[in-house]
């Protein structure tokens, strides 16, 4: 499965129970080259070594991922958005770390900008 938005490789996994809330699915797919997710047809254990050393794995990768993947655009997502950073941080991972040291990294190509959304996430936590 390839990316829709820039043709990248990407990671499914089984969005966790807790979690599911804030999606309309069970499985999602998130892209190792500009973090956009998008529904899958099925999935395993959340696994994003393939994107970053820095990301976190388990629940809080997961939260982190469709997050991220909410991020182009805040105003419709923040609900969502709030409450997955919530999960992150409730892991004990700073999302805001996590996002600075993505947008750090010279091989993704994020499909938002990371600084102004930092700057805006910074406000919402």
């Amino acid at each position: 499965m390839d990316c829709t938005r820039c043709g990248g490789p990407m990671v499914r996994y089984e969005v966790p129970f807790d979690l599911r809330e804030y999606v309309d699915t069970d499985h999602a797919a998130t892209c190792t080259r500009c973090l956009a997710a998008e529904p899958a047809e099925a999935g395993g254990e959340p696994d994003f070594s393939s994107v970053s050393e820095e990301f976190p794995d388990g629940t809080a990768g997961a939260a982190m991922a469709l997050a991220l993947g909410k991020l182009d655009s805040l105003a419709l997502n923040r609900r969502d958005i709030e409450a997955l950073l919530s999960a992150v941080e409730a892991a004990g991972v700073d999302p805001l770390l996590v996002l600075d040291r993505l947008a750090a990294q010279g091989n993704l190509q994020l499909h938002f900008d990371a600084d102004g959304r930092r700057r805006q996430l910074e406000q919402l936590l």
